[in-house]
């Protein structure tokens, strides 16, 4: 019998993996336990700049392609950055309220966001809770649990002592082989300390999880594709929805690549990740999916 593992894993060894990830969707049915999301991040609504002239319809585009999957996701993730920063806390809220019409766009109701420190160093998360909600939370689906973790309303680049007791206090409820999904936006690993890319305590924080033995980790802020393992514990970070930034620590500063006019969008999309009792499949897609 073709089960899903060996499915994709047929599809790895075959080097399409994407392909025959989508593919799998089309001929099994789901499960209780099987399922798959969308990961989206770092939209930056509201920046105007060279580095992506069309700034102003990339997120239509991504949301048309996601709308377009042949079969949708179980819920769409938002890992922050969701607004460019503005000075302006009328500003930060129109763009807000921008963003979150436009996403209202997706066909998938079931939608959740977390912040970046675009949109909530600057006030604590104030106006990210008025229009999104809590900045930190956990929920269940399908037996594996999620949490959303906050390193960005401390404009430290902090999680903060009382953000990690309740992470602690959640971890709790769970066996240590349970199935754990957590999203954050920084890297909670110190992948590049000199440009931001890193959390102050995110040590404390990988403690606390490496008790258990089922966990993945999804974050934004980097703005590429890229993986790490803390132990036995894999990182994954998204690409943008804005502009791609250069590999960590390959030069001074860490300034958007080039648009390329002949290539528009590349280095930018978004990502479904596979579940079945763990996380089986993490797929790659460019802004315009064909």
């Amino acid at each position: 019998m073709l089960d899903r593992r060996n499915f994709l894993k047929l599809g790895a060894v075959g080097g399409g993996a994407v392909f025959m990830s989508g593919l799998y969707r089309s001929v099994l049915a789901h499960t209780e336990s099987d399922f798959y999301f969308v990961q989206l991040s770092d939209t930056h609504w509201g920046y105007s700049g060279d580095a992506n002239p069309e700034a102003k319809n990339t997120l239509r585009k991504a949301i048309e392609s996601v709308n377009a999957l042949p079969h949708q996701p179980d819920f769409i993730i938002f890992t922050g950055d969701l607004t460019h920063t503005t000075d302006d806390p009328v500003e930060r809220r129109r763009r807000m309220a921008e963003f979150k019409d436009i996403t209202g766009g997706l066909k998938v109701r079931n939608i959740r966001y977390i912040p970046g420190e675009h949109d909530a160093s600057l006030d604590a998360g104030a106006a990210f809770k008025e229009h999104f909600g809590a900045t930190n939370y956990s929920f269940d689906h399908k037996g594996v649990h999620f949490i959303a973790l906050d390193n960005v309303s401390d404009a430290g680049a902090r999680i903060g002592d009382k953000q990690l007791a309740w992470l602690e206090a959640d971890l709790s409820k769970q066996a240590k082989d349970a199935p754990i999904v957590l999203f954050t936006h920084r890297p909670l690993f110190d992948l590049a300390p000199k440009w931001d890319w890193a959390t102050r305590d995110g040590a404390q924080a990988i403690a606390l999880l490496m008790p258990y033995t089922n966990i993945s980790v999804f974050y934004g802020h980097i703005h590429q594709e890229h993986h790490h393992m803390t132990g036995h514990i894999p990182h994954h970070a998204a690409k943008s929805l804005i502009f791609p930034l250069p590999a960590p620590g390959s030069q001074d500063k860490r300034t958007p690549l080039p648009w390329k006019p002949d290539a528009p969008f590349s280095g930018l999309g978004f990502r479904e990740i596979d579940v079945d009792g763990k996380v089986s499949s993490v797929s790659e897609f460019p802004v315009v999916k064909a």
